[in-house]
């Protein structure tokens, strides 16, 4: 999958393990200068009259307020929508090549499905993108991010006549003006300020933490491995940021592109105190026990390590605020949790 003008990551996408959700999100992080925070621009002149919008990438969008059926393209985006008690609205999500690649289970963990109620019938075929899939469900609004083509996804809704906004944060506040923008899209602006409350709490408290902490721990993040190495965060990624607001000293921060593959003489020779390692669509620990001269390393020697659900690392969403952050700063500081 590829954002139209954006550079490809140069890491490989196997279907669906948590590599191709990192690679969703690297499209928006490394054109971080493209990138404008979503924003209203005006409010309806009258109840219910049309609004204008800024999406993540800067498009200027105009739709009519509180769509009753939406398609959204992006567990991230899924997640922010039920977290607004907004469920109901959704009739369609991505899904990686229904018919021959897993559907649901390809985007969504079991945990996903079964908690935001997500059936075969709402799938929306993101890679390839299958504009039919889409206009089948009669969306009045698509929420798209980076996990599909967003050249083709604007063609198609284009054709189709269908409105599209593009959510993918580049930031852990980004998420909150995101929520800010959908609470104006469908008229919700108590359910905005409670869960906003929730998250910049989150935020705060994590920021307090990482002050207080005397020193900040070498780590390695990866979120997959293979023959080459252990695929990590580095400069202009969304991870890195991540990494940096739970206060840890990421080994890849370093590296020269945003989603780079560390060689396992790279990881030996940085020594990190702590590894974290993603874990679901497939990959547990013992696909990282595979991976080159695991058992070499200092952290692995002294059981420093932690999982954590690739989802928490890879979709900015409310959950990774709720749920990632948290568990990140568990993992660095110990003492503080």
């Amino acid at each position: 999958m590829s954002l139209t003008a954006s550079p490809t990551p140069a890491a490989p996408a196997p279907a669906r393990s948590p590599v191709a959700w990192v690679l969703a999100v690297v499209l928006v992080a490394a054109a971080a200068s493209a990138v404008v925070t979503a924003s209203v621009l005006s409010a309806p002149a009258v109840p219910g009259g049309p609004i204008v919008i800024t999406d993540d990438l800067g498009r200027t969008v105009h739709l009519a307020p509180d769509p009753a059926r939406v398609v959204a393209l992006g567990p991230n985006i899924v997640d922010m929508m039920v977290s607004l008690g907004l469920r109901a609205d959704l009739v369609g999500v991505d899904c990686y090549n229904s018919t021959t690649a897993g559907g649901l289970a390809s985007d969504y963990t079991p945990a996903q499905i079964a908690a935001w109620s997500l059936t075969a019938s709402m799938c929306v075929e993101a890679l390839p993108f299958v504009p039919a899939t889409l206009a089948n469900l009669t969306p009045d609004l698509v929420l798209a991010s980076t996990i599909v083509s967003i050249g083709q996804v604007e063609q198609a809704t284009g054709v189709l006549g269908i409105p599209f906004v593009v959510l993918q944060p580049a930031t852990l506040s980004g998420i909150l003006l995101d929520d800010v923008l959908l609470g104006e899209i469908f008229d919700q602006p108590a359910r905005v300020a409670t869960l906003n409350a929730q998250l910049s709490s989150e935020l705060y408290n994590a920021s307090q933490v990482v002050q207080a902490a005397a020193t900040l721990p070498t780590v390695l993040v990866t979120y997959s491995v293979d023959a080459g190495g252990y695929w990590t965060f580095g400069p202009g990624s969304f991870g890195q940021s991540l990494v940096d607001f739970a206060g840890g000293a990421s080994i890849g921060a370093g590296a020269t592109t945003p989603y780079p593959e560390l060689s396992a003489s790279q990881v030996l020779a940085a020594q990190p105190q702590l590894i974290v390692y993603a874990v679901g669509f497939g990959i547990g620990l013992s696909t990282y026990q595979g991976g080159p001269q695991w058992s070499s390393f200092s952290a692995v020697e002294h059981g420093n390590l932690t999982a954590i659900d690739s989802t928490w690392l890879t979709e900015p969403g409310p959950t990774m605020i709720l749920s990632g952050l948290p568990a990140l700063l568990a993992a660095f500081h110990p003492a503080s949790s």
